[in-house]
């Protein structure tokens, strides 16, 4: 079987893939879509192959890892969001004093093994961090990225956003938190990330990789800063970011903005192809510098 490289593949595999990880279109459809890139070698199972995640090799910071302590909790999100909600709780193993905290907000499947590795590595950057699973309520993350979808598709987004407020508050509370926290999401985390800094005036920042934008009259509101992450080539989400833009400037809000070149939504996930090494560690050192200066 042909070895595929990133370069190999169509920028329009990747705008396919997108289009099937949030569910505008079904599994069928995307493997037959997928088969007209089938060329030169390269097959539907080898695409396949290539451009699903890659969770069990890709692991940056592991559960066992000595630097730190990481354990599953649970907090109540109360009758506005699913009740009883796990999430991973990681820390530094070696801290002097009270941590800053980051909620660490997964994608639209619920809290798979990418999401946990991230929460990871905020405590090896020294952080305590919570990483909740809102498909708790159902059974939580069921193992795979499609079911994930389905299950969260079940959910009303406005009860899980609820949630993950509920998990600011229980982490700010933590006796090893300094009580300065900020949220970092991806995708659909992103849009949990800007609608945390409408809903939360306590937060201490927020940085939504790729995420929805709130209203514009709801930006007078926001009272964190913001460090916002954009791909490129990311159009679906991008096209918000203007008028989101505007709002911001015209309120007098702190924020700064990112657009990374060539690069796909999901640039930041490197267990997949859409992954910008370049882009993705660029961005991650920036949401860590930032989180340092806004959470002391």
């Amino acid at each position: 079987m042909k070895e595929i490289k990133k370069e190999d593949i169509q920028q329009e595999v990747f705008d396919l893939y997108d289009d099937y990880a949030h569910n505008r279109i079904d599994r069928r459809k995307f493997i037959e879509k997928l088969s007209l890139y089938a060329v030169g070698g390269l097959t539907v199972p080898s695409l396949l192959g290539f451009i699903m995640p890659n969770y069990e090799d890709l692991v940056q910071v592991r559960a066992d890892d000595a630097r730190i302590k990481s354990s599953y909790i649970h907090y109540n999100s109360g009758p506005k969001g699913g009740g009883d909600i796990r999430g991973l709780l990681s820390k530094p193993k070696k801290a002097e004093g009270k941590l800053p905290g980051i909620v660490v907000v997964h994608e639209n499947r619920g809290l798979n093994p990418h999401i946990e590795d991230v929460g990871r590595r905020a405590a090896v950057a020294g952080f305590i961090s919570l990483a909740p699973d809102a498909l708790t309520p159902l059974g939580g993350y069921p193992g795979n990225d499609d079911d994930g979808r389905t299950l969260q598709r079940e959910r009303n987004r406005d009860e899980m956003l609820q949630d993950f407020i509920a998990a600011f508050h229980h982490l700010r509370t933590h006796p090893e938190c300094n009580g300065h926290v900020g949220v970092v999401g991806f995708c659909f985390g992103g849009w949990i990330s800007n609608m945390m800094a409408v809903l939360v005036p306590e937060l201490g920042a927020a940085v939504p990789f790729y995420g929805g934008q709130p209203d514009a009259e709801m930006v007078p509101q926001i009272q964190a800063p913001l460090q916002l992450h954009f791909g490129e080539l990311d159009t679906r989400v991008n096209e918000g970011w203007p008028a989101y833009e505007e709002a911001l400037k015209a309120n007098g809000k702190a924020y700064e903005a990112h657009i990374y070149p060539n690069a796909n939504h999901g640039f930041h996930n490197d267990t997949t192809p859409r992954y910008d090494k370049e882009a993705g560690t660029l961005a991650w050192e920036r949401t860590i510098s930032f989180f340092r200066e806004k959470l002391k």
